[in-house]
């Protein structure tokens, strides 16, 4: 396998620290609104790299952050009139569900960043940086990143910092890089914090939001991490501060491998509120889409490039999906006979060691060429099972690749009970069609789409499939 990684700006092989396992860190959401599908673009990156990991043998242990303090936690809950705790439970609980729907795999832990053990972390690497003297506490008694103590920052970002003009001391826990400065570890409590604050050798205050990624990724995958994702607003300064302020307290390579994903677009223009295109996992779903289709959707592009979502796009995830579904029903059935052909014309040995779909996606996550591979032997065996030549044995070696392949991409259809009602109106068009009653089967077809489900006659019968609304 092999990956991009941001710090070198190289392809490299990708050599995990213990093998099998692999300790994996991804920046999860801030919990103050429901998270919109630029994020979800990162997550299922995200999920799509761990699942390939696991698919070559490797043992993942993935921690996945809940930023539930920060500056827009603070200023959404005092706006909200709640508490923080109850502000934030609301859209982790939402986070969850939104996971659920898009199939990505759940993280090994969760953590978020107010619980006392991850807090107790914060303060001791903060006095630990103090005691180096990389830290201090400033006139406004909050305590500040020494960053001329780190020659390398900026390495992540690959900015040249004496370009730059420096900007003294940046309290905000997000900046641009003309703010390039001594970024915030500890900050001391204001009016503005409400009732939000902890007790520190500093003084009451809370921490910055930097420090609480380095406390939680430390503190359950060690001082040494094989791979850390996120997308690419977060490099600068998030990441950045990450490695200064986590290799100075551990004296160690904090991350071996960097992966970050290319914003999301909406209809080819940045996704903004004010231009109408801003859209949480939510909002699509209640115009008729469903959780895979999204998935499909932000899963089809690499990574590494930018990704335009549009309706038009979900139209086409919604079409693949379908042939797909299509395809496994027939090599499913056909697995199940007992008669073999007379002229088989796909080789089910060479398709049970096909690993062309793997080998893509160990290039950096190729998903094209994975989705290639894919489509490719859709064609194939369709063309046989169309020609008669599809073996019971080598369809049920495509079932077994299918699964196989389907672990990784996760587009399992969703699980539906077909009504009654529906099942009573096929057999009356079956009916229908065996005594050429054209006009009735057309009517009953209709009835059945009423009900949201669609009628298909192939060679092998009627299939039901349920229609999305």
């Amino acid at each position: 396998m092999q990956f991009y990684n941001t710090y070198s700006r190289q392809l490299e092989a990708f050599t995990p620290l213990n093998p099998p396992a692999v300790k994996m860190y991804t920046c999860g959401p801030t919990v103050y609104n429901h998270a919109h599908i630029g994020n979800f673009r990162a997550y299922i990156f995200e999920d799509l790299l761990q699942r390939q990991l696991e698919a070559r043998g490797h043992k993942v242990e993935r921690v996945m952050n809940l930023t539930d303090v920060d500056d827009k936690t603070i200023r959404g809950c005092r706006q909200a009139g709640m508490p923080l705790v109850e502000f934030t439970k609301q859209f982790k609980q939402a986070f969850f569900e939104d996971l659920n729907v898009l199939r990505i795999k759940p993280a090994a832990h969760f953590p978020a960043a107010t619980e006392p053990q991850y807090i107790s972390k914060m303060i001791t690497m903060i006095a630990q940086l103090e005691k180096a003297e990389i830290a201090y506490q400033a006139d406004d008694k909050s305590v500040y990143f020494r960053l001329g103590k780190f020659p390398d920052y900026g390495r992540l970002a690959h900015l040249n910092l004496d370009e730059l003009r420096p900007s003294g001391r940046v309290h905000n826990d997000e900046y641009e890089k003309e703010s390039v400065g001594d970024f915030a570890l500890w900050k001391a409590w204001d009016e503005a914090d409400g009732d939000v604050a902890w007790d520190s050798p500093w003084g009451r205050g809370r921490p910055g939001w930097h420090i609480e990624c380095s406390a939680m990724a430390t503190a359950l995958l060690g001082d040494e991490i094989d791979i850390h994702c996120g997308g690419v607003d977060n490099i600068f300064p998030h990441h950045e501060a990450e490695i200064a302020q986590s290799e100075c307290c551990t004296g160690k390579k904090f991350v071996r491998y960097w992966m970050h994903c290319a914003h999301l677009m909406v209809e080819g223009q940045k996704m903004s509120k004010s231009l109408g295109n801003f859209y949480t996992l939510r909002d699509i779903l209640a115009k008729g889409w469903t959780g895979r289709e999204i998935r499909y959707a932000l899963i089809s592009v690499n990574y590494r490039l930018p990704l335009n979502f549009t309706f038009g796009g979900l139209a086409a995830a919604r079409s693949a999906l379908q042939r797909i579904d299509e395809w496994v029903g027939r090599i499913a059935e056909c697995g199940t006979r007992k008669a073999e052909v007379s002229k088989p014309s796909f080789d089910s040995a060479s398709e049970q060691s096909n690993e062309g779909f793997f080998t893509a996606l160990d290039d950096d996550l190729n998903i094209s060429g994975a989705l290639g591979q894919l489509f490719e032997t859709i064609r194939e065996t369709n063309r046989a099972l169309d020609n008669g030549e599809l073996a019971p044995a080598a369809a049920r070696a495509l079932i077994d690749w299918w699964n196989r392949v389907n672990a990784v991409l996760g587009f399992e259809p969703d699980s539906v009970e077909t009504p009654a009602e529906v099942l009573a109106l096929a057999e009356q068009r079956k009916t229908a069609r065996a005594s050429k009653d054209w006009a009735g089967s057309d009517r009953i077809r209709d009835e059945i789409a009423a009900l949201g489900w669609q009628v298909k006659d192939t060679k092998d019968g009627q299939k039901l499939t349920k229609l999305s609304v």
